[in-house]
C-alpha cells in the first residue's frame, strides 16, 4: 500500500501532463504531495481492516460494501480538496450510497489494500472486486480493480513477471504487447481504467527496480498521480520500498493517516514497516 502512496505523490506534481516525458526527474520537490488517490486507499484500507483475518465464509458481502462506503465517505468529507473527480465529489458528499456505473481509474487506484490482505487468489479477486463496485460497477471499472489486486497477489507470492503477464492477458484481456516506448509519445491525460491500467502494467513489467518502475511510470505522462499509483502498488508487491521512500512517505501524510498505515503495516509488513515507520520521530504536519 506505501508503494501506491509514494506513486500517488511523486507523480502528483506531473498530473495533467505537466512533464517532460522522462525518467530523469527529482524525485520529491515540496510539490511532491498526497491526492485523493492516497485518500481512498486509506479509507480502503481502513475499511478493510474492520474484518481482516476473518473466513470469507462468514462474512457478509453487503457488511463488507458498507464499511466500504462508511470509511471513504468519512475521509473524503474530512478531506475534501483532495482532487476528487466531479461524479465521485458528487456521491462522496451526497446521500445516496448507490453506484454510479463508472469505469474511472479511481477503482484501480484504490484497491491496493485488497492486494495485500488475503491469502489466495480468489479472495483477493472477490475483495478487490467488491472494492470497486461501491463506486464504479461499470464491467471496466470492476476489471480494473481486480486485475490490479490479483498482480499484486502474484507478485507477493513469488510469481515471475512473465508469468503475471499471462494471467492478466488471459483473465482479463488487456493488451499488453506495446512497449512504453511505443505508449509514450501519444499518451495523455485520460481517467479511464481501460486507458491507464494497461499502461500502469506495462510501466510495472519494464521496470527494474521499484523506483525504476515510479520513474517509468511517471514518464509515460497523462493522470501521472494515478497511474503510478497503480503502478507503485504493484511494484512494492514485486520488489518491496525502499526504506528511505517509506519514510519520504510518511514525512508527507498527516497522522490520522499515519495511523491506519501503521496498523495495516503491522499486519502486513510486522518485522520492517512498523519498526521503520511506527518508532520514528515525525514533524506534526496537521490533519
Amino acid at each position: 500500500m506505501i508503494g501506491a502512496i509514494l506513486g500517488d505523490i511523486i507523480g502528483s506534481r506531473f498530473e495533467f501532463d505537466r512533464g517532460d516525458k522522462t525518467k530523469d526527474f527529482t524525485l520529491f520537490t515540496w510539490e511532491s504531495e498526497y491526492t485523493d488517490d492516497t485518500v481512498m486507499t486509506v479509507a480502503v484500507a481502513e475499511a478493510l481492516l474492520k474484518t481482516y483475518g476473518m473466513s470469507l465464509t462468514s462474512l457478509d458481502e453487503k457488511k463488507i460494501k458498507d464499511d466500504l462506503i462508511n470509511s471513504m465517505k468519512k475521509w473524503g468529507r474530512k478531506y475534501p480538496f483532495a482532487g476528487y473527480g466531479g461524479r465521485f465529489i458528487g456521491w462522496l458528499m451526497g446521500e445516496s450510497t448507490e453506484p454510479y456505473n463508472s469505469f474511472g481509474n479511481g477503482s484501480a487506484m484504490r484497491v491496493s489494500p485488497a492486494g495485500w490482505l488475503y491469502d489466495t487468489l480468489e479472495e483477493t479477486r472477490r475483495i478487490a472486486r467488491w472494492t470497486a463496485e461501491v463506486t464504479h460497477n461499470h464491467p471496466e471499472g470492476i476489471k480494473g480493480a481486480e486485475s490490479v489486486a490479483a498482480v499484486m497477489f502474484l507478485a507477493r507470492t513469488g510469481h515471475s513477471k512473465e508469468e503475471i503477464r499471462e494471467y492478466v492477458t488471459r483473465e482479463f484481456g488487456y493488451d499488453l504487447s506495446r512497449t512504453c516506448d511505443d505508449i509514450r509519445p501519444l499518451y495523455h491525460h485520460v481517467e479511464s481504467c481501460q486507458e491507464t491500467v494497461p499502461e500502469a502494467m506495462t510501466a510495472f513489467f519494464e521496470g527494474e527496480s521499484f523506483e525504476d518502475v515510479i520513474r517509468t511510470a511517471v514518464s509515460l505522462g497523462g493522470d501521472c498521480d494515478t497511474l503510478t499509483d497503480i503502478a507503485g502498488a504493484m511494484a512494492e508487491a514485486f520488489y518491496g520500498v525502499p526504506d528511505e521512500l517509506i519514510s519520504e512517505c510518511f514525512m508527507r501524510l498527516p497522522d490520522d493517516m499515519r495511523e491506519v498505515l501503521d496498523e495495516f503495516d503491522e499486519l502486513v509488513h510486522p518485522d520492517h514497516y512498523i519498526t521503520l515507520c511506527g518508532g520514528m520521530q515525525l514533524p506534526d504536519l496537521g490533519d
